[in-house]
């Protein structure tokens, strides 16, 4: 009964805006009064979070790995929970599922010729990714030096790469003072090295027209290549990726090697250029076609419709390995079902003749753990509104628990990443509304987007954030059971999960129904 006792004052003590008629009423720049939002934030219940967790997070939906039948149960949870709420889906047939076409690609294999030379896979060169099978011959390929696209620095600038097969290595220059050009800074961006700098560059060359990446990386090649070679011999898929389509870029990965066959200036030289090479490139795709999809429902907004707030969460996780089941309750079966409180918040508020100026869309994305497919899927193929019409993306990814950092501080905390990244006015509403509203810490430790954990780019606002879509991304931080089969339901802290949703549907509330659209005063990059 004493710790009963206990945990009630400590909810009392956390609990975000619940005061009632005690709180102001939301008001507007124009001083436009709107409904006062802490009755429908009151519907936000630890009882209720707790109840579905304990659902979505058991071992019946077996870890809900992308494709999977553990997934196929998520979605189809998701789906009647928004049925039973009244909400409906923004898609033809009202079926609330996006498909999102995957495939699990088997390692491909590439022969490649260079002025008559031949090259092996696996020793000079890997696939890392192909549309299909291809067959090219060329006598042109075009250097593009670092293979960086920034707002200050440009390897693309006064060269045309359509169409054309580009030539990129790793790294980037830095300024005479020792720091990277396109930061100003000393600490790594994603141009500079890694998995992120791959992704970055072969989004730059995608974006720049180019139908094919060969990127030279003499460091990171040795360790893909060993491992892409074990998987060949051993017949196994690879990871998930988007469904490629014709407008796919091809990319591969080269040693130093077949670089300087290519270009012998390689090294020394990083100024665009189209130089010289006869290349016969020939690859044999193998891929197999997964199902998955993202969950999506809306509420129409009462005067501006067309302006969408989306509200995020990835609704999969690591699945089984070696005949454990990841749970996966904090990441991120918290954001999931979070959504789903806010979503009955909303409607509670619609149905109270108060519903939100501007349309609100929850969406579930699949695939996060294997690369933020879904949320891609959503931005770069197909978004069910129009990204231009899309005001800001709120990401929930864990904030069901207490980052072991944080133990002896004050745990009634949220790590905040990205919300003045694009809009100084997001920023300022955030922090208006948690004073207005919850007194959370908002804890800024991890937004830099040069910080060393990569956490802006490892979520699915990100996919938002590269389309210059205001994000703010609501992170509880790491802990000892992340991915691991330990993430159970038993361990979240309900009064601040409670108390986090709230927070995010506050911000909600406010972005959707204030008079003008928030400003966008900064770009991605």
């Amino acid at each position: 009964m004493k710790k009963l006792f206990i945990f009630t004052i400590l909810s009392l003590f956390l609990s975000c805006g619940t005061s009632s008629k005690s709180n102001t009423s939301s008001v507007q720049e124009n001083n436009t009064k709107i409904a006062d939002p802490t009755e429908f934030a009151s519907t936000i219940t630890t009882d209720e979070l707790k109840t579905m967790l304990y659902t979505y997070a058991s071992d019946e939906f077996e870890g809900r790995e992308t494709g999977e039948k553990g997934q196929k149960l998520a979605v189809e949870y998701l789906k009647e929970q928004y049925k039973a709420m009244g909400i409906k889906s923004p898609l033809q047939s009202n079926n609330y599922f996006q498909n999102v076409p995957l495939e699990k690609q088997s390692v491909s294999e590439a022969k490649i010729l260079v002025n008559g030379k031949s090259f092996k896979s696996f020793e000079d060169h890997i696939v890392l990714r192909t549309p299909g099978n291809i067959s090219v011959s060329t006598d042109e390929i075009v250097y593009v030096g670092y293979g960086i696209d920034a707002n200050n620095y440009s390897d693309y600038k006064n060269i045309d790469v359509k169409g054309k097969i580009v030539l990129a290595k790793a790294g980037e220059p830095k300024d005479e003072n020792g720091n990277y050009v396109t930061s100003g800074k000393a600490e790594d961006t994603k141009w500079s090295g890694g998995r992120q700098s791959i992704s970055s560059k072969r989004e730059a060359a995608k974006e720049n027209g180019a139908k094919a990446l060969i990127y030279m990386d003499n460091n990171l090649f040795s360790r893909y290549a060993t491992y892409y070679q074990r998987q060949a011999a051993a017949g196994v898929s690879g990871r998930l990726t988007l469904k490629s389509n014709d407008k796919d870029i091809i990319m591969l990965m080269i040693n130093e090697s077949l670089g300087k066959a290519l270009y012998t200036s390689i090294n020394e030289d990083y100024a665009s250029k189209v130089i010289s090479a006869k290349m016969d490139l020939n690859i044999e795709n193998k891929s197999e076609t997964i199902s998955s999809e993202n969950v999506v429902a809306y509420i129409k907004g009462s005067e501006k419709p067309d302006e969408i707030v989306v509200i995020s969460a990835h609704l999969d996780h690591e699945g089984v390995k070696n005949g454990e089941i990841y749970n996966g309750a904090d990441d991120d079966g918290s954001g999931t079902i979070a959504i789903l409180e806010i979503a009955e918040a909303f409607k509670m508020a619609e149905k109270a003749g108060v519903g939100p100026k501007r349309s609100i869309l929850f969406l579930h994305v699949t695939g996060e753990e294997k690369g933020l497919l879904g949320s891609r899927h959503y931005t770069d193929n197909d978004p069910v509104f129009p990204l231009e019409n899309t005001v800001a993306n709120l990401n929930i990814d864990m904030i069901g628990r207490t980052d072991p950092k944080r133990k002896e501080g004050n745990r009634n905390y949220i790590y905040l990443i990205g919300s003045d990244k694009l809009s100084s006015e997001l920023h300022n509403i955030s922090e208006d509304v948690n004073n207005r509203y919850c007194n959370v810490e908002l804890d800024y430790t991890y937004n830099d987007e040069n910080d060393s954990n990569r956490f802006y780019y490892r979520s699915d606002h990100y996919n938002f954030a590269k389309n210059n879509i205001p994000v703010i991304f609501y992170f509880n931080g790491t802990h000892d059971d992340y991915h691991r089969p330990s993430d159970t339901p038993d361990k979240i802290e309900y009064d601040l999960l409670e108390n986090r949703t709230r927070l995010v549907f506050y911000t909600a509330w406010e972005v959707a129904n204030r008079t003008d659209r928030i400003i966008v005063d900064k770009t991605f990059e």
